[in-house]
C-alpha cells in the first residue's frame, strides 16, 4: 500500500506532479494518481541510450564496445508518451508519434485501468468498440489501412504490431547471418534475451541461451532494431497504449537491417 500511499490512516495517495523518464524527459499525465503508474512503467533506458552509444560508429560495422541494452519491462508509459519520451530508438531524420491522447476519459492509467487489482477497466470499452464485448483487447483496431500488408484490413492492431514484430525478428537473423556473419536468437525468459546461433539453424535451444553465450557482434543498425524489437515485445498492451508509435519504430527497424518494406505501411 505504501507504493501509492502516502500513510496509511486516510489513505491518501502521493501528489506526484510530474516523472522524469531515462530520457531526462519531465512528464505529466495530468493526473498526479496516473502519474504514480509512470514512476515504475517508463522503462530503465531509452532511444537516447541507443544513441549515445552508436555515435560515431559506422552503421553496419561490428564494434566491440556495444552490447545489448534493455529497455525493461512494461514500460507502458515510455509507449503512451511516444516521442515525448523518446522510450524508442528513433532514427535520424523521420517523424514519430507523440503522446496518444485517446479520447476524453480514456487519457490516464486510472481511467484504463483498475488501480488495486491492475487489470483493464474493459466493460468501459464497449461503448465505442463493441467487437471487445464478444472477443479480445486485441481485436480493437482503428485504422481502415492493412498496415501489415498480410491481406486482413479487419484484424486487431495488435495482430499488425504482432506480424511487424515477426517480420523485423527474421530480418534481424538474416542481417546478422548475411552482414555481421554471426547468428543471433532471441528468448524472451533469458537474459539478455539475445544469444548467439551456435548451430545456425535460427531456432533457441536450451544449451544456447545462457548467459555466457549472449549475442556480443553488434552494429549499430542490428543494436538500434533489437532494442526497438524488445520494447515492442516488453509492453505487451503496446496496441492500446501507442500502436503507430510502435510500428513506425518497428517499421525504420526493418529498413535498417536492410528488410524489404514492400506493401507494408508506415503510419
Amino acid at each position: 500500500c505504501e507504493t501509492c500511499h502516502s500513510e496509511l490512516e486516510t489513505y491518501a495517495r502521493y501528489e506526484v506532479a510530474s516523472v522524469k523518464f531515462p530520457s531526462g524527459a519531465s512528464l505529466d499525465t495530468g493526473n498526479p494518481d496516473s502519474n504514480m503508474c509512470l514512476m515504475c512503467h517508463q522503462g530503465r533506458a531509452s532511444g537516447k541510450s541507443i544513441a549515445e552509444d552508436i555515435e560515431g560508429l559506422e552503421p553496419d560495422a561490428v564494434s566491440e564496445d556495444l552490447g545489448f541494452v534493455n529497455v525493461h519491462y512494461y514500460a507502458a508509459s515510455a509507449t503512451l508518451f511516444g516521442s515525448e519520451a523518446l522510450g524508442g530508438y528513433q532514427f535520424e531524420g523521420r517523424e514519430y508519434a507523440a503522446k496518444n491522447e485517446h479520447v476524453m476519459g480514456f487519457a490516464t492509467c486510472t481511467e484504463c485501468h483498475d488501480a488495486h487489482l491492475l487489470q483493464l477497466n474493459q466493460a468501459r470499452c464497449y461503448g465505442c468498440h463493441p467487437v471487445v464485448e464478444d472477443g479480445e483487447m486485441t481485436d480493437i483496431r482503428m485504422s481502415v489501412e492493412d498496415l501489415d500488408g498480410d491481406g486482413d484490413s479487419d484484424e486487431g492492431v495488435a495482430g499488425e504490431i504482432s506480424t511487424y514484430v515477426d517480420l523485423l525478428y527474421q530480418a534481424m537473423q538474416e542481417y546478422a547471418a548475411l552482414t555481421i556473419g554471426t547468428g543471433i536468437i532471441y528468448d524472451s525468459h533469458a537474459y539478455p534475451y539475445f544469444f548467439t546461433d551456435l548451430d545456425d539453424d535460427g531456432e533457441i535451444d536450451a544449451d544456447e541461451a545462457n548467459y555466457a553465450n549472449q549475442y556480443a557482434t553488434w552494429s549499430p543498425n542490428l543494436l538500434a532494431a533489437a532494442y526497438n524489437y524488445q520494447f515492442a515485445v516488453k509492453d505487451p498492451g503496446a496496441y492500446a497504449h501507442n500502436p503507430n508509435y510502435v510500428i513506425q519504430l518497428l517499421y525504420d527497424s526493418l529498413e535498417a537491417v536492410g528488410a524489404d518494406v514492400t506493401g507494408l505501411t508506415r503510419p
